[in-house]
């Protein structure tokens, strides 16, 4: 089963195939949703400080029962967060928002503010200054692994070339019609492991009739031939939802994809409407808005 399968990070580090996403889930009610994956039998859990449900989140996997070196937790620092002094700050409020002694993989959330994603400063400075506080911390044992998200070529090499430490992962955007291949190979050529978000677009794949043939050919759900097609491109997918009904089905994944179908699916054509998504930067559009509802 997909869930007790794992990666193995450059350091030695096992991390599950499969995690789930917890963004815009409420801090009020994610304990519940945890609760109900690890039931289903899910033990990665990808939260972030931006999502405002660490503490939710942890309050679900200490109710859940499962000893703690049997899941895997994940978290992010503040995209808005480039100084050494408030990224050691915010390291030790993600252990006691979540109630743990050590996390097991942070990750820098973004490159850029949100404010400024993708508009042409690179914050080179500010992110050196916040990948030392990360590099500290996993030096402490406070985290177990250390990495990025939404990171380009440009923001990995700034680490690559003038940290102590290596990042492990880069957790970015990509689904079938947006894989962007150049980077996940730029990634892997550097030893990270590459984490697939919103799988399914943000489920703006679930009224695509190339993929409602593929789902019939397979007879299984979209969802499922979206995460499975991550997962034949090696990448780690952090599906989201908090239907248990639909956390089954997202793992139940004992079936592959041809290689004729996954040209298919490499080639499909991109999308450019992710609904109400829109006006999350990562999926395209740049406006300043509450960094406590981002994605990624």
């Amino acid at each position: 089963m997909i869930l007790q399968e794992t990666f193995t990070l450059t350091n030695g580090v096992r991390i599950p195939k499969l995690g789930l996403g917890t963004w815009m889930i409420p801090d009020g009610e994610a304990a519940q949703v945890v609760r109900d994956a690890v039931e289903v039998g899910y033990r990665h859990f990808d939260t972030a400080q931006a999502y405002a449900n660490e503490r939710g989140v942890g309050e679900g996997l200490r109710a859940g029962g499962v000893p703690r070196d049997q899941f895997f937790v994940t978290t992010k620092l503040a995209a808005e967060c480039k100084s050494y002094a408030e990224a050691r700050d915010r390291i030790d409020g993600s252990l006691a928002a979540l109630g743990l002694d050590q996390i097991d993989l942070m990750l820098i959330h973004s490159p850029q503010p949100w404010s400024e994603f993708r508009a042409g400063r690179h914050f080179h400075e500010g992110n050196l200054e916040a990948w030392r506080a990360l590099e500290e911390a996993y030096g402490a044992g406070k985290l177990r692994a250390i990495g990025v998200s939404n990171f380009e070529r440009d923001d990995l090499d700034n680490l690559l070339d003038n940290g102590a430490v290596k990042p492990m992962v880069n957790q970015i955007l990509a689904h079938v019609s947006n894989t962007p291949f150049d980077l996940i190979d730029y990634s892997r050529s550097k030893g990270l492991l590459v984490e697939a978000y919103s799988p399914v677009a943000h489920g703006a794949m679930l009224n695509n009739l190339e993929l409602m043939a593929l789902a019939e050919k397979y007879d299984v759900g979209i969802p499922q031939i979206c995460i499975r097609y991550c997962l034949q491109l090696g990448l780690l997918p952090l599906p989201k939802t908090v239907n248990p009904k639909h956390m089954r089905g997202n793992a139940t994944l004992d079936f592959e994809i041809s290689d004729a179908d996954m040209a298919i699916l490499k080639n499909a054509k991109a999308i450019e409407d992710y609904g109400e998504a829109n006006m999350f930067p990562v999926f395209g559009k740049k406006r300043q808005i509450d960094s406590a509802t981002l994605e990624g």
